[in-house]
């Protein structure tokens, strides 16, 4: 009779342990994307973005990118012309700014703003800040149909964001992310991001970004040139002062 009292209690605790286990595992692999998307102490590249519209017609970008540590980012438009000089910077305490050259000084984007795309692309101001998704989301692991890859759920931890949920597929030897799934506020499934990783020297980054919007039907490609890794950027790069620098 002890016996076949004791088999609830364990079917119990197994689904317990085998739960927490899961949640730590989702954790952990969330984390490790993390690090490495930051490892570098800073980094300098140029961005050329590719914006795709529903009828194929295409325009081309440029900017000057400089990041430092996970929360440091700034970018500078240098192309086409009538964006020169069009900027946005990223900063702890997610904080995020706006300069275009035909207002006096930057503008504080909003949290109600972040949700509007990133300068006219397929991107918003919230996938762009330079917070962490560890910071951003909750994760939880589900099931893969690829045994090469990892599957994580990622659950905004605020309620102001965008997206109801992020499917996330990661490369399980070294965990970047070669897909993001994302799901609008209704749990409709609207954009895809997908990802092209290339290591240089001890580091991984993402050298090309395709972001499509489904609803929509445009697309914008990112791609990273000449990137350089730890260049000791001072945090003078950072101040709202360089952006309004010509």
């Amino acid at each position: 009779m002890k016996y076949f009292r004791l088999i609830p209690v364990t079917i119990f605790l197994f689904f317990l342990i085998n739960s927490q286990t899961s949640a730590q595992n989702a954790d952990t692999l969330l984390r490790k994307m993390d690090d490495l998307m930051s490892a570098p102490k800073d980094r300098v590249a140029t961005m050329e973005m590719i914006v795709t519209s529903k009828n194929d017609k295409e325009t081309i970008r440029e900017a000057q990118m400089k990041q430092k540590g996970k929360d440091r980012k700034f970018y500078r438009y240098t192309k086409p012309e009538k964006q020169a000089g069009v900027s946005t910077l990223s900063l702890p305490g997610d904080e995020m700014w706006l300069f275009m050259p035909a207002f006096d000084e930057p503008v504080k984007i909003t949290l109600l703003s972040k949700s509007q795309a990133f300068t006219g692309t397929d991107f918003s101001y919230e996938d762009m800040d330079s917070r962490s998704f560890s910071e951003k989301y909750a994760p939880t692991m589900i099931k893969s149909d690829d045994p090469k890859y990892y599957k994580l759920e990622l659950v905004p931890r605020s309620k102001k964001s965008n997206y109801s949920k992020i499917l996330v597929t990661m490369e399980k030897v070294n965990h970047y992310p070669i897909k993001m799934e994302y799901f609008d506020g209704r749990g409709n499934f609207f954009k895809e991001a997908t990802y092209q990783y290339a290591r240089q020297g001890k580091y991984w980054y993402a050298k090309e970004v395709l972001m499509k919007d489904l609803k929509k039907g445009s697309s914008t490609k990112i791609v990273m040139k000449d990137m350089k890794f730890d260049q000791g950027l001072s945090d003078d790069e950072f101040k709202l002062e360089k952006m309004m620098e010509k």
